[in-house]
């Protein structure tokens, strides 16, 4: 008899921020993320206990997937960044780092949760409304009849990503790379709303970054075997080639004894009586006129043998991940059942040809409209082509965000520090009547206000991992990087040449301070400027959706896990 147990009570935690438990936890994630921020963050490798799998990245939606927390106030935040990464791909050490500065900065004020609450709220209503404005210094427009600003956007998410070892040459070849696949997704005729295709990556692992080639199409592995013979496909009366697509086995599999009983009468072979049945099915694709039959499971070897003596290619194991794309780019709709044949089901294709990449050959389906491609994507070894693939898949997720809001976001820390600047000004003009609606002092206000500011500097602060002085100015409110050995009592002006983003050079008084270590008070501050060089070459930028987005993730986050008086844990 098993032993039995009294149930124990549920623990309750009250006030738990003020927990130093909690406190080392939130600093030591904060630690961590920090560290993996930017082009020059240090690499994370994470793998469970007991061996297994080792992921080395500094990529969020990789290291939220592996991490393991414990704590229920984490587990709230890195639940709401995993949802934001799940959504915009981008910005999520952005979102994490931010809502816990704000976490840190806005507990250490002696103000009421729900005054802090209500004022932070103001605050990023400043925000989003000044982002959205024409007159935001931060935000770049992006002209879709120039491939620059795409250019910039690209490079600046791989640059961003140290895990997939890249030279400059090899960042200026996937950039290419990444937005032609892009276009070609985009659909050249619209009538009503229009639909984005989808850019297949296909795995060459082993091979130089430069070896990766992007092509109209979908590519299909296929054993060498199965290509041994002459390509030859039959051409309907168009010249096009007649597909059809099954997701339904063809292996002539008898029924498994899940499925139920069957009657067989005497002298009745079923293996024979499914051959015979897959074998009519053949038929009437060669009456149909069809060229190419795609399965995503097995199709049986007489049924392949048959098809081929007709000049019909066929295809098998595609797998389900290439149905969808299949379906969409020849017009084909997935056949379910080898009893019924419709010839509505059938789709057409441009071209078939056999590529091969190292050492792997692929047939091509080769469509009519190129709404779907293939990126080829090549790295030395797993780890870094892993890393690859989750940068690619980012990329093609901000060009996909861009379309639906043609802006970008200066980038290197320059927009949250121009945010910080205008937030500091707003916040000491601010007319009377906007603390009684807040039903907040000045001085409430102003401190909420400078730990908001002093959050986002944070986030820009984070991007230097070598202990060099990071400055902003007072004209812009851009970040500029000073390398590390110089006293801080240097001439700035013989240090820097370009700030965060590269859009403003050295070339005026900018009246720099210091970011770091001067959070003791607010800092008065004029409107910062708009840049006068928008059009400069290899900007750094970021998403502008995916950081709007992040901005509010983190705030509401951070006012959320700031509200919590009890967590009550279950011990049984």
């Amino acid at each position: 008899m098993s032993r039995l147990e009294a149930k124990k009570p549920p623990l309750f935690i009250s006030e738990p921020l003020t927990k130093d438990t909690v406190s080392q936890s939130l600093s030591l994630l904060n630690g961590i993320l920090k560290s993996c921020y930017g082009p020059a963050g240090r690499l994370k490798q994470l793998h469970n206990g007991v061996g297994g799998y080792v992921c080395t990245t500094s990529q969020s939606s990789a290291i939220f997937s592996r991490l393991s927390v414990s704590h229920p106030v984490l587990r709230v935040l890195t639940a709401s960044v995993q949802n934001h990464i799940s959504c915009v791909s981008d910005c999520g050490l952005f979102t994490a780092i931010l809502c816990c500065s704000m976490i840190e900065n806005f507990k250490s004020l002696n103000i009421a949760t729900c005054t802090v609450i209500k004022i932070s709220k103001h605050l990023l209503s400043l925000c989003m409304d000044y982002l959205k404005s024409e007159a935001c210094g931060c935000r770049v427009s992006v002209d879709f009849s120039s491939l620059e600003t795409l250019l910039c956007l690209v490079r600046s998410v791989l640059r961003s990503k140290p895990a997939c070892m890249l030279n400059k040459p090899e960042v200026d070849h996937l950039t290419a790379l990444i937005v032609k696949a892009f276009l070609f997704t985009v659909p050249c005729h619209v009538e009503t709303s229009a639909v984005l295709g989808k850019c297949v990556i296909v795995p060459v692992k082993g091979r130089r970054v430069v070896d990766s080639t992007v092509l109209p199409g979908l590519l299909i592995e296929t054993p060498e075997t199965q290509l041994a013979k002459p390509l030859t496909v039959k051409r309907s009366c168009s010249n096009m080639i007649k597909m059809a697509l099954f997701c339904v086995s063809m292996s002539g599999d008898l029924f498994s004894a899940e499925e139920g009983t069957i009657t067989v009468h005497h002298g009745i072979s079923l293996e024979k009586s499914e051959l015979n049945r897959l074998l009519n099915v053949g038929k009437q694709l060669v009456n149909d006129e069809v060229g190419l039959v795609v399965c995503q499971k097995v199709i049986h070897p007489s049924l392949k043998q048959y098809l081929e003596k007709n000049h019909i290619m066929a295809v098998d194991r595609a797998g389900l991940s290439l149905m969808e794309p299949l379906s969409r780019m020849t017009g084909s709709k997935p056949i379910a059942s080898v009893h019924l044949l419709s010839p509505s089901c059938y789709g057409s294709l441009k071209d078939v040809r056999i590529e091969s990449f190292a050492s792997k050959r692929f047939v091509h389906l080769v469509p009519n409209d190129a709404v779907v491609c293939s990126l080829i994507l090549c790295n030395r070894n797993e780890t870094a082509w892993d890393e690859l693939k989750r940068a690619c898949e980012t990329a093609e997720h901000v060009l996909q965000l861009t379309i639906k809001e043609p802006s970008a976001l200066l980038g290197g820390g320059c927009t949250e520090t121009h945010l910080a600047s205008y937030v500091r000004h707003k916040s000491c003009s601010l007319p009377t009547s906007s603390f009684k609606d807040l039903d907040c002092s000045w001085t409430q206000y102003q401190l909420v206000a400078d730990g908001f500011c002093r959050s986002l500097e944070s986030v820009a602060c984070s991007l230097n991992h070598d202990d060099g002085e990071i400055l902003t100015d007072m004209v812009y409110g851009h970040c500029w990087f000073v390398p590390s050995g110089f006293p801080s009592v240097s001439n700035w002006s013989d240090l820097v040449s370009k700030c965060g983003c590269g859009i403003n050079g050295n070339t005026e008084n900018l009246n720099w301070r210091l970011l770091q270590g001067q959070f003791g008070s607010p800092v008065i501050q004029g409107c910062p400027k708009e840049p006068s060089g928008k059009a400069a070459d290899f900007l750094t930028l970021d998403c502008f959706a995916a950081k709007c987005s992040g901005l509010q993730v983190a705030l509401e986050t951070a006012n959320m896990i700031l509200d919590l008086s009890y967590v009550i844990e279950d011990q049984n």
